[in-house]
C-alpha cells in the first residue's frame, strides 16, 4: 500500500482501455452471460449444428433457441449457413471457441 502521495513511474506508461473499446468489449461478454447461450455455444464449439438438432440436444424447442441465437449472431459470436430450408449455426472464428475453451478449462480447474 502507498504511505506516500505520488504516481509510481510504471503507472505512468499505463493506458487503460478507451471507453468505446471497454463498451464493445462489456457487450460481448454479455452475450455470453446466460446459461442457454453459454449452452449453445459448448455445442457450437464441437460442430456446426442444424437448429433442429440444438434444439433436440438441449431439450427445447426450436423458436425457444431461437432468441438466444439471434443475440449471439448480434453479438457476432455465431454464423449461420442456410442450406434448404435448414439453417446452419456455427461459432463465429476460431477465437469465440478457443475464448469458451479457455473459460472452460479455467474453471476445472
Amino acid at each position: 500500500m502507498c504511505t506516500e502521495h505520488h504516481v509510481h513511474a510504471k503507472a505512468l506508461v499505463l493506458e487503460p482501455l478507451e471507453v468505446s473499446e471497454a463498451q464493445r468489449m462489456a457487450e460481448f461478454f454479455a452475450a455470453l452471460a446466460d446459461t442457454t447461450r453459454l449452452r449453445l455455444v459448448s455445442l457450437l464449439a464441437a460442430e456446426e449444428c442444424c437448429v433442429c438438432d440444438l434444439a433436440e440436444r438441449l431439450g427445447m424447442t426450436e423458436s425457444a433457441i431461437s432468441h438466444p441465437l439471434r443475440s449471439l449472431h448480434a453479438a457476432r459470436l455465431v454464423g449461420y449457413r442456410n442450406e434448404g430450408r435448414q439453417v446452419f449455426y456455427r461459432l463465429q472464428d476460431q477465437h469465440v471457441v478457443e475464448l469458451y475453451r479457455t473459460v472452460q478449462e479455467h474453471l476445472a480447474e
